[in-house]
């Protein structure tokens, strides 16, 4: 070995991880990123056949892929069409996680709805706006579905294209909430396709100034702070904040709602997550200046509690008030 290359081999430090997610991501000093394909948590996937389900790639470019479902058994009339965007703080995550599927299978069943769970690109390879971005392309499928001569009968034979909601779990929420802003009352870029109204399960908001709920909230939380904290440090911009349009929507630097016609928005968190007073100011300033809102706090539950524990009676609760807001806006 020459004295040069002994040199450089004992003044280069070996890479180091720099920051970890839940198990499943990790990033590395060098730049490098490790992913596993499956989450952290063991959960087997709850598949009884009483929905059906595919997989369709919608964005060639970067191959991303929506999964359909639909009941397997259904009457003649044309079902709702109900997205289900997954959380993950816009850094982990996937339509193809077993939590994810088995709430995709829930909602389709008990909403008798064809449901459409799309991916996006993640943090920190794809930083904001991909994700939002990626969610735009989405809706846009759909109605390409709808415009084609000839589009794939599997989800056009039931689906309602003038019934359309779009929900989204935490990062999903931030990104449902950015589709309604986008597309604003009525959705007329979507035509034939009509949203109907939006669900903002626990919606993923930031802000460089912590509210209380964030900076007094258990630190042992399924969301705590440190994961809230890494989640957009690794997902906003490069030389932005949390004060990002796409992130804080009352932000310095925002604009204004007040005057933007927004079709209904339903917005549920549980009462012990750390987003709650993001959530809740959100639902109360779009309630103040007219817009159609119903906010739902479901007490001393924490963020993700629908999908952690499906069969439990907030869960359950939960689903009626989806279904609830199905049946009140799909006129």
């Amino acid at each position: 070995m020459s004295n040069t290359a002994a040199s450089a081999t004992m003044t280069t430090p070996p890479f180091y991880e720099v920051d970890e997610c839940r198990g499943v991501l990790r990033v590395y000093s060098d730049g490098s990123i490790w992913r596993s394909p499956k989450p952290s948590f063991n959960v087997p996937v709850d598949d009884d056949g009483s929905v059906v389900w595919k997989d369709i790639l919608f964005d060639p470019v970067h191959n991303l892929q929506l999964r359909l479902y639909k009941p397997a058994s259904s009457s003649s009339a044309k079902l709702p069409i109900f997205y289900y965007i997954h959380g993950g703080g816009f850094c982990i995550g996937s339509r193809a996680w077993p939590n994810c599927q088995n709430y995709c299978f829930r909602l389709s069943s008990e909403l008798q709805a064809a449901v459409i769970s799309p991916d996006y690109r993640l943090a920190p390879e794809n930083r904001l706006p991909a994700a939002i971005e990626d969610g735009f392309m989405t809706v846009k499928w759909l109605q390409a579905q709808a415009l084609a001569e000839n589009p794939d009968p599997w989800l056009t034979d039931v689906g309602d294209f003038s019934r359309v909601f779009i929900c989204g779990d935490s990062a999903g929420g931030n990104i449902a909430h950015n589709l309604a802003v986008q597309l604003g009352a009525g959705s007329s870029d979507l035509a034939p396709v009509r949203v109907r109204g939006y669900v903002l399960l626990a919606p993923f908001f930031g802000g460089t100034v912590r509210t209380r709920s964030e900076a007094e909230g258990p630190k042992d939380a399924f969301l705590n702070w440190e994961l809230i904290d890494r989640f957009w440090r690794l997902s906003i911009p490069i030389g932005d904040t949390t004060d990002h349009p796409l992130i804080n929507p009352f932000g310095p630097v925002s604009r204004s709602l007040e005057h933007l016609n927004l079709d209904p928005i339903l917005v549920v968190v549980g009462g012990s997550d750390l987003l709650k007073d993001r959530a809740e100011e959100y639902a109360k300033r779009l309630k103040d200046w007219g817009k159609k809102i119903d906010y739902v706090e479901f007490e001393g539950q924490q963020h993700g509690f629908f999908t952690i524990n499906p069969n439990s009676e907030p869960a359950k609760a939960l689903m009626l008030i989806i279904k609830r807001f199905i049946t009140e806006n799909s006129s």
